[in-house]
């Protein structure tokens, strides 16, 4: 992996933790993912006009077909990343998501984009297989007391939410590793569309609940804002790194943003169990190094 893929994509995890931060704060739910999108459509619009105008990309109808397939694919990892955090921790659903993500983003791309796999690659993906299994279902408190009543059912349900979100992240790379490397649709160009494609789907949904969209940009302008700019930013710069750099080493070197998140929410949020959370994600990050090496 050259160091100015390395780069982006460590830039890329950085960019990554943060929004997911600001989004659990926050914690609305398809109102929010609407407005942030709203928002990230008018900030980047600038840069999207000027790829129209001075490059000319070529868009075909199997390009246009491309960007709303992967418009709709991650919309529905914001949708459910969203219930997610409202129903589990980020420190648990965000590991999970991200750590189960580049398994089956590797497998696709070795499947269907023809990348190839190494006996070390798969040992890297075992290791991270336990460390999420540990991080998930190993940490219930004695007696089932601390912070969290109904402990058990706390992890069951972030397990259950972090998984879904690692599929779609997994079919959503492959998918958009196809389209900027293959197809030669602008990365910037390939996000933009996905945000606007949540910005139309949800337009009806924001109009029901206007209050709530009202009531969030009023008392999370600033938060919304940060997650606007830092959300395209963040799958940007992974997308220019696949341009010339395979998913198989992409993706899990975007799962640096694990530990972040990790003491993110342990640290700034309060969900505690901070020694035994980043211990296991440690696991994890000692797994994506064995796949990045590999």
């Amino acid at each position: 992996m050259t160091s100015l893929g390395l780069s982006l994509v460590l830039a890329a995890a950085f960019c990554h933790a943060t929004w997911n931060l600001f989004v659990k704060r926050i914690g609305g739910g398809p109102e929010l993912i609407w407005l942030f999108s709203v928002v990230a459509v008018v900030l980047y619009l600038p840069l999207a006009a000027w790829i129209l105008v001075v490059e000319r990309p070529a868009l075909g109808w199997v390009h246009l077909g491309v960007l709303a397939g992967s418009s709709a694919l991650h919309m529905a990892y914001f949708l459910l990343l969203q219930t997610g955090y409202r129903n589990g921790d980020l420190s648990l659903v965000y590991p999970t998501a991200r750590a189960s993500g580049p398994v089956l983003s590797s497998a696709l791309a070795v499947l269907v984009l023809g990348e190839t796999v190494t006996p070390q690659l798969l040992a890297g993906a075992a290791v991270i297989i336990a460390g999420v299994l540990f991080l998930t279902g190993g940490g219930r408190r004695a007696g089932g007391g601390g912070p969290r009543a109904g402990g058990g059912g706390q992890m069951s349900s972030s397990l259950l939410f972090g998984l879904g979100a690692g599929a779609l992240i997994g079919t959503y790379t492959a998918w958009d590793a196809h389209a900027v490397a293959a197809l030669m649709v602008p990365p910037l160009l390939l996000d933009y569309a996905s945000s606007l494609g949540r910005t139309v789907l949800l337009a009806p949904l924001a109009h029901r609940r206007r209050d709530r969209v009202a009531a969030l940009w009023r008392d999370h302008r600033w938060g919304v804002v940060v997650i606007a700019a830092f959300n395209p930013l963040a799958y940007i710069l992974v997308l220019y790194a696949l341009t010339f750099t395979p998913v198989v080493y992409v993706a899990p070197v975007r799962e640096v943003s694990v530990l972040l998140s990790v003491l993110a929410g342990s640290l700034l949020l309060g969900e505690g169990d901070l020694a035994r959370r980043l211990g296991w994600a440690l696991v994890i990050f000692a797994g994506l190094g064995v796949l990045v090496t590999a």
